[in-house]
């Protein structure tokens, strides 16, 4: 049966039977693998860390029957500083858990991986107040590249002037002006300083995120409008999504 080697990011771990592991990446291309890694429970595993959630990894995988299987694992980037704080692997589970909903075998997005690292590597790094806006900006980063990308200019039914609209469709994933609101039952208001900020996220590298100073009620708001949009999109339920949304309820 037919080897390969794959550069991928692990994004979560599932218990097979006494010893093993299923373990879901997010590989180099933008696909998704899932394989076996065989014994990885065990004490003194040869596989250690090196499939744990975050850590950036070259896999050899061995084609097999139902799943691949792991062979080989070396590490290419641990992110151990995210699994160890309790805020930062918060943060990071969003991103990984995004990943697994809309990440498919066999179906390419070149740029999904690279984003995806940028932004566990940017959360390795950043301040405790620096988290949110990359979250925020990472969600609204890969719901581009889902297919939705927003816009913030014109009107989304008409093409019109809509700058400074209260009205965002989550269908369209864009603003409505008023004479097209009837014609948009799925808006939610969202401020004009949400919208510019969502809009400057969207254009931002993960290093010029992570030291932005922004108003905390704009960022909240961007975080609620985007977190809608992606749950609108997106046909599954993203549980580290709703864990980090209400943990940010609880803080304020």
């Amino acid at each position: 049966m037919a080897s390969r080697r794959v550069r991928a990011l692990s994004l979560k771990k599932t218990k097979l039977g006494e010893t093993d592991l299923i373990v879901t990446f997010l590989a180099e291309d933008g696909c998704q693998v899932r394989a076996v890694a065989k014994g990885a429970r065990k004490p003194g595993s040869r596989f250690g860390g090196r499939v744990e959630p975050f850590v950036v990894v070259d896999l050899l995988l061995h084609e097999g029957r139902t799943l691949d299987i792991v062979t080989d694992a070396e590490m290419v980037a641990s992110h151990a500083g995210v699994r160890t704080d309790y805020d930062r692997s918060s943060a990071a589970s969003v991103v990984a858990d995004f990943l697994d909903k809309i990440s498919v075998e066999c179906q390419t997005e070149d740029r999904l991986f690279g984003l995806a690292v940028a932004t566990i590597d940017a959360i390795e790094g950043a301040e405790p107040d620096a988290l949110l806006p990359l979250v925020v900006a990472f969600l609204v980063k890969g719901i581009a590249m889902h297919g939705y990308r927003p816009q913030f200019s014109a009107c989304v039914i008409c093409g019109g002037v809509a700058e400074g609209a209260a009205a965002f469709s989550l269908e369209s994933a864009g603003p409505v002006c008023q004479p097209c609101r009837a014609h948009a039952p799925d808006t939610v208001l969202v401020s004009a300083d949400a919208q510019a900020l969502l809009a400057g996220l969207l254009g931002a590298r993960m290093a010029e995120v992570a030291v932005l100073d922004i108003p905390q009620p704009v960022l909240m708001e961007a975080f609620a409008l985007v977190r809608r949009l992606v749950t609108y999109h997106v046909p599954a339920r993203l549980k580290a999504l709703d864990l980090y949304g209400a943990s940010l309820g609880a803080a304020r």
